[in-house]
């Protein structure tokens, strides 16, 4: 009788855990009696960050068809589609707003994650984005050659490198670099193919590194005592 019970118990946790993946809803089993359980239903909470309104200044024009959305501003012009789980509205107020569109898990993540996308294109096209690498070690420097970025890293050949459509880049003294434009990712993705050709090595921090980075360091290995 026990383990019937046990079973029972096992089947109906299992099948709540599922139906709660699948609706969006994070169901628990309360139990009553020894043969039973009373269902209760808890709606999942609202992304913080998903519920938090977006401001578009005065110099930035937005224009919503359907799921498509189009930022255009002083610096450029940035577009995005989003998933069906998620809905832009436009306030009277002149506020932007991402909601769900439906009640499920992907509804959930989406949320957060298309209100940042939706406030950094708003940003970007008004404001801008920049990163900054510095870098570290003998002999290493950079140089621009009309569009092309020309690292000297320690290898046998200096690394070109062609600089990106809608980003700007600068260097200063030969070893700090910039990279702005309007595109957040895209100046993230160009600030991160510089750093892969030298990670900073744990050692001495020799290498290409974000200017707000920090290396931890090791300790090298110590000579023998006599």
């Amino acid at each position: 009788m026990a383990s019937s019970i046990t079973s029972s118990f096992q089947t109906s946790n299992l099948r709540s855990v599922f139906l709660g993946e699948r609706n969006g809803f994070c169901i628990s089993n309360v139990p009553v009696t020894r043969g039973g359980s009373l269902r209760k239903t808890i709606e999942c909470k609202e992304s913080r960050i998903g519920k938090q309104p977006i401001e578009v200044p005065s110099n930035v024009t937005l224009t919503l068809e359907g799921q498509d959305l189009k930022v255009k501003g002083p610096l450029g012009e940035l577009s995005i589609i989003y998933p069906r789980e998620v809905e832009v509205v436009r306030e009277e107020s002149g506020l932007l707003r991402v909601k769900k569109a439906v009640e499920t898990r992907r509804a959930n993540q989406m949320h957060g994650l298309f209100r940042t996308l939706t406030d950094n294109m708003v940003v970007g096209v008004s404001k801008g984005f920049e990163k900054k690498l510095q870098m570290v070690g003998v002999g290493y420097r950079a140089v621009l050659e009309g569009r092309d970025l020309v690292l000297s890293l320690g290898f046998s050949h200096p690394v070109r490198m062609t600089i990106p459509n809608g980003l700007k880049v600068k260097v200063e003294e030969n070893t700090r670099i910039t990279v702005s434009g309007y595109d957040k990712s895209a100046i993230g993705q160009f600030a991160a193919s510089i750093r892969k050709w030298r990670p900073p090595e744990p050692y001495k921090g020799k290498g290409v590194k974000y200017a707000d980075e920090v290396i931890r360091r090791k300790e090298g290995k110590a000579g023998k005592k006599k």
